[in-house]
């Protein structure tokens, strides 16, 4: 069973990281772009912060459930 709990979260880390950088990929294009949205670009940083913060979580989850 964890071997399938590990293998889940490594999968699902590598799809966070995915979207974020396609996300940074779509703000520098449309950094480029002209009609340069501020409110849009924030929306999108706010975006990349959550699922920063999500990668952050899935090792704090890792590392509680190694320790017992």
């Amino acid at each position: 069973m964890q071997t399938q709990y590990a293998f889940y979260q490594s999968e699902l880390q590598k799809l966070i990281g995915t979207e974020i950088e396609r996300r940074k990929e779509n703000l520098v294009g449309a950094h480029r772009a002209s009609g340069f949205d501020l409110s849009e670009y924030k929306h999108q940083v706010g975006i990349i912060d959550g699922l920063r913060m999500a990668l952050e979580l899935c090792d704090d989850a890792k590392t509680i459930t190694q320790g017992r």
